[in-house]
């Protein structure tokens, strides 16, 4: 069983100390797998949670967390798990007892501009490119590129973001004998006019985040706007090194993974719940 949701589910009916029922899976995935955007830990997330339901189980959040110590316990980290728990731009790290996360903010009118190749990213391949130590120098520098990340992230100050997101851990590795579009790609977002580019995860999605959104993409002038323009100098990248891919531009959001539908109704006719869920 390597069905990342179907070892979400079995690990909440686990919890809940219930067996596992003979069970029908529709599953619709509208993130690319094997492209660096946290597919599996999406997928350990919906399935813990539609376990949960089914099996009826509830666990406690303040001052646990349990929810995302199984989560964490199944991808072997909390980076991606914990956006999908709770949204948004999360940090987390384990304190010798437990994984615990914090919310980063985001700036307002931030915007990801990802182009997605058509070509998986394989891990073995991935990881097969690093080496197994990195130099003091190495370590410094990324040291000090996640402060300057977060203090970019917390004041709002996108102009510094291009700097906190550079790195010399991985994406030279991954950039030099995998990905010889991303540097190329990183170049040509930022001149037009993106706050910073960056490798996803392991690749081999490149993501450029932007600023100056506000409101309805159809009611705000593009010229007020920076993410048509880096969309276009991606593409143009691509195609100079024959790599093709889906562009999709979106936003960061401030929820998490949660239910949309279940039979019987959670709502009454005393009282309605977002969705009439």
């Amino acid at each position: 069983k390597t069905n990342f949701l179907c070892i979400g589910l079995e690990a909440a009916f686990k919890t809940a100390n219930k067996p596992v029922p003979i069970l029908q899976y529709h599953v619709v995935n509208r993130i690319p797998y094997a492209r660096g955007l946290g597919s599996s830990s999406a997928a350990i997330v919906g399935g813990i949670i539609a376990g949960l339901v089914l099996a009826g189980h509830k666990l406690p959040c303040w001052g646990s967390e349990a929810l995302l110590q199984i989560a964490s316990t199944i991808e072997g980290h909390p980076d991606n798990v914990a956006p999908s728990i709770y949204g948004g731009i999360q940090i987390g790290i384990h304190n010798g007892t437990r994984w615990v996360t914090e919310r980063a903010p985001h700036p307002a009118g931030m915007q990801a501009v990802l182009f997605i190749p058509n070509f998986v990213g394989k891990t073995s391949d991935a990881r097969g490119v690093l080496q197994d130590t990195v130099s003091r120098e190495e370590a410094a520098f990324n040291i000090g590129r996640v402060a300057f990340l977060v203090h970019a992230l917390c004041t709002g100050n996108v102009d510094n973001l291009r700097y906190g997101v550079e790195d010399k851990m991985h994406q030279p590795q991954r950039g030099n004998k995998l990905y010889k579009y991303l540097y190329p790609m990183i170049e040509a977002a930022q001149n037009a006019g993106a706050s910073c580019a960056y490798l996803s995860g392991a690749g081999p999605t490149v993501m450029a985040l932007t600023s100056g959104a506000t409101g309805d993409i159809f009611t705000q002038r593009e010229t007020e706007r920076t993410d048509s323009e880096v969309a276009r100098a991606m593409l143009e990248v691509a195609d100079q090194y024959g790599i093709t891919g889906q562009l999709l531009v979106t936003q960061p959001v401030h929820e998490g993974a949660r239910v949309i539908k279940v039979d019987p109704p959670f709502s009454s006719d005393v009282i309605t719940y977002r969705d009439n869920i």
